[in-house]
């Protein structure tokens, strides 16, 4: 609760007619300087990530490092067994075999691919999240199913809620609604 007496805003929630309303909803609280902006939409809409500014691609490079943290992690521990902790002379073969390590070295490596990848995805979209302020909200359940919706943060640097809200229903929204924080 906030000093006087009104519970806390956590944003402003739009619902849209389509895909292309949800876009053009998008650019419009870009162009006002929105820059935490968030869009739901039942399946991928293309072009939408890039009109909330969400460039960073961090998933490809943390897999990478992964697969060559596993893959060195695995190699290095297959040396050192055969070579330093527990050497053995079999056939005349040399110690360090290196096309014997390959095999575990490519399984781990795509293994530690795999776990960075994943690791990335779970932190950039900032899950496990247990709870969001638009649980509250009651329409919100159709998010997955049939409807498109755009919130507005208050955490936004531009955020007041008189403002987002003006801005939200000249957009032609279906409805415009205050999310409890």
């Amino acid at each position: 609760m906030s000093g006087n007496g009104e519970r806390p805003c956590a944003g402003m929630l739009a619902e849209f007619r389509g895909e292309g309303a949800l876009c053009a909803a998008a650019r419009a609280a870009r162009e006002h300087g929105y820059t935490h902006a968030e869009a739901y939409a039942p399946f991928p809409v293309e072009g939408l990530p890039d009109i909330l500014g969400m460039r960073r691609r961090w998933i490809a490079p943390a897999a990478l490092a992964g697969g060559l943290l596993g893959g060195a992690a695995i190699y290095f521990l297959q040396w050192y067994a055969a070579v330093v902790d527990y050497p053995l002379n079999i056939g005349g073969r040399p110690l360090h075999s290196w096309p014997a390590f390959i095999p575990a070295t490519f399984e781990v490596a795509i293994l530690g691919a795999a776990f960075g990848a994943a690791i990335a995805m779970l932190w950039l979209n900032g899950l496990p999240r247990l709870y969001h302020p638009l649980f509250e909200v009651e329409e919100f359940e159709l998010a997955s199913r049939n409807r498109f919706y755009l919130f507005l943060p208050e955490r936004d640097p531009v955020f007041a809620a008189g403002t987002a809200r003006d801005l939200l229903e000249e957009l032609d929204p279906l409805f415009v609604c205050e999310v409890p924080g």
